[in-house]
């Protein structure tokens, strides 16, 4: 009896310890798995629990991203699609191509657009102001469609210029098939490059803003009722655009800025289930960045740095102002200071002419760089010559001898 005993308990120890061996083999990394998930539960993904698909917040100036959740998730984008179609224009006011006054006809294909829409027909014009002014406030596909015609000849010809400046912008999950956002296969873009454009398109033509704030207009005598798509602009304080979009296949789309205290952000939503939750999910990624983050400028463009020698100038001294407005972002309640860097040449000589880069500062917090800006002559000046030596001479001659 005791060696049945003795044989049982020397096989529950071999085949015990065998078992254990076994767990530990297959899963050794238990406390690894745990130590991630708790990282993982503070990333800002699980602490703001979207339910949208894909979402990213920025900074407006650096484009610094503030939160991502599938930000590169190809989606369709519906009417947030405009926002391209619409840097396009502004762009083309930019050259003199058009202005704000010139007159856009409307084709049979313009006027057969379908979705949002005024209702243009082949027998009216309206003015480039009052095209913006419709694609922004109500998303209006047939003024989209006629815009792309004028400017490029055909909506196909468009599409390509919206296709090249995408890739000029880095916007490479996107692919453009029409101008207007409605559903075609192969028309994608992702959350990121959507903040891209959207960025552009409020940094380099904030005059924008005068048309995605409007609330409520009319066009034709007022014989046509505006009313924004985007409810953030009457709800939500700051709020400055900028473009909704919303078919059955897209779901709810928004790309929302909003600027407060000189800090410019933009919230971009994908495929939303509901409007509700595509308007409150962007006004929770505001509020996030706008109690968490502030912004602290380190440069104005065109204001002045100091006043410098110049050696071998028609005259001694010139100006040096900044080349561009830059900033560095802060976590509030950071007390965080940022260092200059001054790099400024040795030896400034003229010739020089007005946009010459002569310096530059770097901008550090903690020694990581966070912007940096050049410094530009703010005019130009020549070169001495024999003939400038000898009238200075003899100007100042003549002061003697008064």
């Amino acid at each position: 009896m005791k060696r049945k005993i003795i044989t049982f308990l020397i096989l529950f120890l071999f085949f015990f310890n065998t078992y254990s061996l076994a767990i530990f083999t297959t899963y050794p990394i238990w406390s690894e798995e745990i130590e991630t998930t708790q990282v993982n539960a503070d990333t800002n993904e699980d602490i703001l629990n979207l339910e949208s698909e894909s979402a990213i917040l920025i900074e407006q100036t650096t484009g610094e991203i503030l939160y991502e959740k599938d930000s590169h998730k190809q989606l369709r984008p519906a009417s947030v699609t405009k926002i391209m179609s619409i840097l396009l224009i502004m762009e083309a006011l930019d050259r003199g191509d058009i202005s704000l006054d010139t007159q856009i006809p409307c084709s049979e294909n313009a006027s057969s657009m379908g979705g949002s829409q005024i209702w243009l027909n082949e027998t009216e014009n309206l003015s480039v102001d009052e095209m913006l002014k419709a694609i922004c406030v109500v998303s209006a596909n047939d003024c989209t469609v006629a815009m792309a015609e004028y400017l490029a000849g055909s909506e196909e010809l468009f599409v390509q210029k919206m296709n090249e400046r995408a890739k000029q912008l880095g916007m490479n999950d996107t692919c453009f098939k029409n101008c207007h956002g409605i559903d075609e296969d192969g028309h994608f873009t992702s959350a990121y490059d959507i903040s891209l454009m959207s960025k552009e398109l409020l940094q380099n033509h904030p005059n924008i803003t005068n048309y995605t704030t409007i609330w409520m207009d009319s066009l034709r005598d007022g014989q046509s009722e505006l009313v924004n798509t985007n409810k953030l602009i009457r709800t939500y304080d700051g709020a400055t655009g900028l473009k909704t979009g919303s078919t059955s296949l897209a779901l709810y789309n928004l790309s929302a800025s909003a600027t407060r205290n000189n800090f410019s952000l933009i919230a971009v939503i994908l495929r939303a289930p509901t409007p509700k939750i595509r308007f409150s999910e962007a006004k929770l990624l505001l509020d996030y960045g706008f109690s968490t983050y502030e912004f602290k400028s380190t440069s104005t463009k065109d204001a002045l740095f100091q006043n410098v020698k110049v050696n071998k100038g028609t005259v001694d001294n010139i100006n040096l102002v900044y080349e561009k407005d830059t900033g560095a972002l802060v976590k509030k309640g950071n007390s965080q200071d940022i260092r200059e860097e001054l790099l400024l040449n040795d030896n400034i000589s003229a010739p020089i002419n007005k946009g010459d880069i002569l310096g530059s500062i770097n901008y550090y917090i903690d020694n990581n760089l966070v912007s940096s800006v050049n410094l530009i002559s703010d005019s130009s000046v020549s070169k001495k010559s024999f003939f400038n030596i000898f009238e200075y001479i003899t100007l100042k001659w003549l002061n003697l001898l008064r």
